[in-house]
């Protein structure tokens, strides 16, 4: 009988518990890693397409993952005179489902069932980097051997940055504050509000997302030189002048949130030996698909898949890499092709846009990853739609 592999993964996010819990699944020891004293994420809340639904279906994190989110239904852009410039809509019966849903009830359905298919999840244990020969170093010095070692440790990767794999790291010119705020009743029952809107004022741009019944997702995104529009409590009268029509907005935020600026991450290869990198690590993105952590558990699945049937782990990464990593890339360049009318001027940037969403072919490439049908997604998995 073949002995019980082992994978030691650095990172309790969207990437790495999705792989635990895969691994997990497919009979593999796992254990997570995670710095923090809990598992938590920042960002506030997501936008998870139909290719990131099938992955929660494939690990079983669908329904705890789901329950209580808010079926998208249709997206608005707007433009500084407060015109609609682009409309998307998911019909109710359509193919293509969308939910926005509270980060932290992804991550805690992930880790369920993670922990549920055996996965073991050590919180405040501070990864310093791997070796490729199958090692994950900690920083207080413990070293623990493994088949396979993952690094799905964030944007700033020791384990990535430890095997050299860098490429380039490219600080994109805008960021954003993300948070929830409570959603009041007239945002309940009033039709606008059950839209997703994105709102443009020159530079600045103001996410309007429901989340929930009861929260709303905000993410309020400047250029980086604009320091006023970043500062921690926000400028409740800068972003009131910016955005008159939405001050009921702006005093629910109190001193809610965080400022991150946006990354585009390219590796050489996703892997060294027996250390693979996945989500912000290997392939960090600007936001403007909302496929981040989309790619991110597509890719973790993905590994399960493809090393649960190679007895050798080398060659089974150069395969994973070599089917998953086209599509990533080509969602890389896509969300960043969407961020660069951030800095036109205002008539010429709603010219775009309203052309990107009327293009048949353009429209293509902005949904070819979220109609992808991931690795490891089979039709027995699926659920009934909620």
């Amino acid at each position: 009988m073949a002995a019980r592999r082992h994978v030691e993964i650095a990172g309790a996010g969207f990437a790495g518990l999705t792989a635990a819990a895969a691994f997990a699944q497919r009979g593999w020891s796992v254990r997570v890693h995670e710095a923090g004293d809990r598992l938590r994420t920042a960002g506030a809340g997501i936008y998870i397409y139909e290719n990131g639904l099938k992955v929660f279906e494939a690990v079983g994190a669908y329904e705890a993952a789901t329950r209580g989110a808010f079926p998208g239904r249709a997206r608005e852009m707007r433009d500084d005179a407060d015109n609609t410039i682009a409309r998307i809509e998911w019909p109710v019966d359509g193919p293509m489902r969308m939910f926005s849903i509270v980060r932290q009830n992804c991550i805690d359905a992930l880790a369920a069932a993670a922990t549920g298919a055996g996965a073991e999840i050590v919180t405040g244990s501070e990864v310093a980097g791997a070796e490729p020969e199958g090692m994950l170093v900690l920083a207080n010095g413990r070293r623990h051997k493994a088949d396979l070692v993952i690094g799905a440790d964030g944007v700033g990767s020791p384990v990535r940055d430890s095997l050299g794999l860098m490429r380039s790291f490219r600080q994109l010119p805008d960021g954003a504050i993300r948070l929830l705020v409570p959603r009041t009743e007239e945002e309940r029952e009033g039709a606008e509000t059950q839209n997703y809107i994105e709102y443009w004022s020159g530079r600045r741009r103001l996410l309007y997302t429901p989340v929930s019944d009861d929260a709303v997702y905000l993410a309020l995104l400047c250029p980086v030189a604009d320091t006023d529009a970043q500062r921690i409590p926000i400028d409740v009268d800068l972003w009131t002048r910016t955005y008159p029509h939405l001050e009921h907005l702006f005093p629910r935020i109190g001193d809610r949130g965080r400022w991150d600026p946006f990354v585009v991450i390219r590796l050489k290869r996703w892997s060294r030996g027996r250390v693979a990198t996945i989500g912000d690590a290997a392939h960090a993105m600007a936001p403007n698909l909302g496929q981040g952590g989309g790619c991110g558990m597509m890719n973790g699945l993905a590994l399960a898949v493809y090393l649960d049937r190679h007895d050798d782990i080398p060659a089974g990464l150069a395969e994973w890499e070599r089917g998953e990593r086209p599509l990533t890339d080509h969602t890389q360049r896509i969300s960043t092709i969407y961020g660069w009318p951030g800095s036109w001027p205002p008539r010429l940037r709603a010219w775009f846009y309203d052309f990107a969403h009327k293009n048949p072919w353009v429209e293509r490439q902005r949904l070819r990853t979220a109609t992808h049908v991931p690795v490891g997604w089979t039709p027995d998995r699926a659920v009934a739609r909620n």
